[in-house]
Order: C-alpha cells, then structure tokens, then sequence
C-alpha cells in the first residue's frame, strides 16, 4: 500500500534530524540544527503561545535558523507576547500570521506590515483560529511547551494546559511533525496528558517559564467608581435576570463584582440565584465568594500564578486531576463561554454610538482573544435558561415572531480611559485601521447587535429595549457622561427612556453613590485575599505589600 505524500515527508524529515537526536530527545545543542531538518520553506508552523504557558526556547531557536534554509514561513499562534515571537518576523524566517492576540506587539506587526515584511491573513477570535487548524490552516509543524515529560516522550502539561491538546491533536494526526519542549524530566508523571506517541521530538528547556500574572487584581485598587458599576450590574442585570451561568473578562471592574458577592449581592438576596457557575481562570478576586458558598463550579481557559494550592483544595468547585492539579483546557472553556453560558461581562477601549467596541485604536492593535466568542451569540443554541429567555423576551430588536432567547453582553466601561481619552466616539478608530492596513473588515471586538447592555459610572444603557436606532443611539449617549458623544444627548428624551427603563440611573434602582466605597468589598487587599484562603494562596510577591502602602491607588 502506498504511503500518503504527507507520511513520506513526515518520514524523510525524521530520517533528517535524526542525526541530532537521542532517540525522541534532542541533543540540547543541536536545536537548531535540528528545527532546520524538521522545518521546510513555505510551512504551516504553529507556536504554542498561551496566557500562561509559551514554547519560548523553540522560538529562540526558530529565530535563529539559517534564512536560506528556512524561509517564508506562516505562523499560527494565539498568542504572541515576548521578542523572541517577533524576531521570526524581524529576521526573514516567516512573512505571515494568523493570530488572535498581539499584547504589545499589534502596533508592531503594524509596521512590519507597512514595510511590507509581514501578511496578516486574520486576526481571529481564538475559537475561531482553534477550528481552522482542522479546514485550511493545519499545522505541519508544531511547537509545544510542557510542564514535565517522562522518558517515552509523555507529557504532563500541568495547570496550564490551555490549547497543547487542540495544536497536538491538529499536527499529530495528520501527519504533521510535533516538537515539545519540556521543564522537567521525570520518571512518572503525575498524570498523562498527551501521550508518547503522539509526539515526534522533544527538548530539554532550563530556563525558568515567564509565567505572569495576569489575572491578578489586587483588591487595593478597585476605585469607588468601579464599586458603583458593580453594585449596577448586581442590581441592574445580574439581579434582574437571575444570571447563574457567566463570563467575566479579566479587569477591575468585573473583580469588583466577584468581591461584592459575598456582601452587597448577599445583602440583596441573591446567593444561590447568581453567579454559580463561571467559566473564568482562577481568579484570586473570587476566592471570597467560593468561601462564601456563591461560586460553586468553575471551568478555567488556563491557570493562575499562586492558585495551584488553592484551587488543589477545591475540587469541588474546579476541575483537577487524581493529583490535585488544575486541569484546564482554553477550547473547551471558549466552547461553554459560546454555548453554555448566558451573560458574558467584559470591558473595552472604545465604543461607538451604534454599540459597536473594540480593543483596537489608533495607539495600540492587540487583537481579541476569546471576547468576541465570549460576547457573541451562538444561533444554533438550543436549550433554554430562564436568563436566556427573558433577555429574548425584551429584544426589540427581534423581528423573528418565533420566540428565541438572547445570551446579555455586557460592555463595562467609564466614560473616560486614563490620560482622559474619552470611551465612547463617534466612529471606531478601528475603520481607520481598515484603511490603513487594507484589511477586509475593521477590526470590531464585538458588535452592536450583540451588546445588549452598556454599563458607566453614569448608569446602564438596556440596549435590547430599543425599539430605533435613534432610541439606541440616545441610550449610548445619555451614559457617555461628559464626552464628546455623551455632550451630543438629546436632553429632551432622558426622562423617557428612563421611563421605559431604557436608561437606568443608580437613582433609579435606589443605589446611592456615597454609598459605594472599599467597605463594601469582601476583600480591600491581597494580604485578605491569602488569609481568606487559609493561606494557600501564594500570590507574586510584588503584590504583598502593606495594606497603608496601598491606599495611593485609590482613585
């Protein structure tokens, strides 16, 4: 029987790094050597590029192979976040890119695409980019980072699986070559998350992981004004709804609301009615409402610097293994945050007049990561929730007489950015961009028609009772505040989309903003966090500092 082209090549490129290696181990000097046996021109090479976890010392190298050897290369990556994922670009090695997260380097890849150096094929939501590795952008290479490997070449890839199964899946099974570096050699792993023979190469990584935190918010932080919006949205949305199945975005805003669960959205009635079950990272911020029995089941994309022994202690409340380890996985949680869920929560730079927003400005080109799944909703959704029923039930905007149910997205955001750059525009910086990059659609994190509701320090826009554009775009203005959209609002309508509940004021829902200060929270410091955990939060220690330290973040 004839051998596939793809089994030939995949065989001739072993056969050729073969003379690098000790059985599936690379010899650690030879990794380069090796990549250029394993690599071709013009191929399909994902990068394991993760919140948590990146494939950095193979990137190192990859940066370093001969350009005459390797050359125009199409990445795949999710994330990209360190130098060494754009020295590929930099040098020569590879000329285009799908991602779904630039971090600090969108403006970058911005101007490599203007000196003509670099093709940004999509710029994808991170489900999105997960799926095409099984259509048109499957890997032939890819590489991989994991916690611990046995001999044989199994993986262990620990609390931060995120996608390694996705990319592996996608590469290994259709013949394509999977190269994985690895923390630690061990002779029994605590468990087996990837198998042996499912991996082609690996290599042994030394260095230290630069592991952030970057789903840390120290509570000390948290202003009185995010204290209002959260007290709003508990209120205003969460209340009103009965959300029980959610998504919060990483900021202080939506960390305002997990401290104020335990004390404000109690004090209302509300446990065991909102918020039980969340598809989040482990958020330290929610550790005093797993305490307090609020937070009840919890599906993480990946984990969190510091929570490994807390969230050990909770398997009750978070997925983990025989040993106790976080078992994550980023397509399976952005699967729930699509299906699964019924109000995403997240915040943005800029929103429109139409309700249109989007991370990407005239400064900065980010990408979107897992939002605009998060923030969208899913039509082949079928099963109903009494959340998801009532937020269709009030859609105006649905002109189908067949009843169907709507998911809330909710866009958190005060009405100025710091440095007093106004949130809210007439026209996104975003159609510029278009322009500027010659991209097929400008780059919108989520659309009006999904946003359903946009909450300031003003109040909150109920975007689903709109019944015109003309009420909507009065509902965007009449909580812009003082900006340049919020100043356009036609004063003489206010008092009657207040009355259609349109425009919600904290007034209106009997909040009062003196009320809304740090006594509220369920948590002011990172110091109360690690003792509501009974000390297993093991937080970095730039965030330990004294509690009199750190009342200069208030605002």
């Amino acid at each position: 029987m004839n051998q596939s082209l793809l089994k030939q090549n995949k065989i001739s490129r072993v056969n050729r790094a073969s003379a690098f290696m000790d059985g599936k181990w690379i010899i650690e000097n030879n990794l380069i050597d090796c990549l250029e046996c394993f690599i071709e021109p013009h191929d399909k090479i994902c990068i394991e590029g993760n919140n948590q976890k990146q494939a950095l010392l193979l990137s190192e190298a990859l940066a370093k192979v001969n350009i005459e050897k390797i050359n125009n290369l199409h990445v795949l990556q999710s994330t990209v976040l360190f130098p060494a994922h754009m020295l590929i670009f930099e040098n020569g090695i590879a000329n285009k890119i799908d991602f779904s997260y630039a971090s600090v380097y969108g403006t970058r890849f911005a101007e490599l695409v203007q000196e003509g150096k670099l093709t940004i094929n999509g710029m994808h939501t991170f489900l999105e980019l997960y799926s095409r590795y099984f259509i048109d952008l499957t890997p032939r290479v890819c590489l991989i980072s994991a916690e611990k490997a046995d001999v044989e070449g199994n993986l262990y890839t620990g609390a931060n699986t995120e996608e390694t199964p996705t990319i592996i899946e996608a590469t290994a099974f259709k013949d394509g070559i999977v190269i994985v570096e690895a923390k630690e050699i061990v002779k029994k792993l605590p468990r087996i998350d990837i198998p042996s023979d499912w991996v082609d190469a690996l290599v042994l990584n030394r260095n230290p992981s630069p592991i952030k935190a970057l789903f840390t918010r120290d509570p000390a932080k948290i202003s009185n004004t995010k204290i209002l919006m959260a007290m709003m949205v508990i209120k205003g949305i969460y209340g009103k709804y009965g959300v029980n199945r959610l998504n919060h975005g990483v900021g202080y805003s939506t960390c305002a609301i997990e401290l104020l669960l335990p004390t404000y959205a109690e004090s209302l009635g509300l446990k065991g009615k909102i918020c039980e079950y969340m598809v989040v990272n482990p958020l330290p911020t929610l550790i005093p409402a797993i305490e307090a029995g609020f937070v009840k089941h919890i599906v993480s994309p990946g984990g969190e610097v510091g929570m490994n022994e807390y969230v050990k202690s909770r398997p009750d409340v978070f997925f983990t293994g025989r040993d106790g380890s976080l078992r994550s996985n980023r397509c399976y949680a952005q699967m729930a945050g699509l299906y699964a869920i019924d109000l995403f929560a997240g915040a943005t730079l800029q929103v429109d007049i139409y309700g249109n927003s989007t991370t990407i400005t005239s400064e900065r080109m980010p990408g979107f990561g897992g939002a605009p799944n998060f923030g969208s909703n899913a039509n082949a959704r079928r099963h109903c929730s009494e959340s998801w029923l009532l937020a269709g039930r009030e859609n105006k905007n649905h002109f189908n007489q067949i009843p169907k149910g709507k998911k809330l997205v909710l866009q958190i955001v005060e009405t100025f950015q710091p440095f007093g750059i106004p949130s809210f525009v007439e026209t996104l910086d975003a159609f510029d961009i278009q322009k500027k990059m010659n991209l097929p659609l400008a780059p919108i994190m989520i659309y009006g028609e999904d946003v359903t509701h946009i909450v300031t320090e003003e109040g909150i826009a109920n975007l689903l009772l709109c019944q015109t554009a003309y009420e909507r775009e009065q509902a965007i203005r009449c909580v812009a505040g003082l900006t340049p959209v919020g100043l356009k609002r036609d004063k003489m309508i206010i008092d009657e989309l207040r009355e259609k509940r349109i425009v919600t004021y904290p007034e209106d829902l009997d909040i009062l903003r003196e009320s809304a200060t740090e006594d509220l929270l369920a948590a002011k410091s990172i110091h109360d966090l690690v003792k509501m955990s009974n000390g297993l939060y093991d937080p970095p220690a730039k965030f330990l500092k004294k509690v009199n330290e750190s009342t200069r973040y208030k605002q």
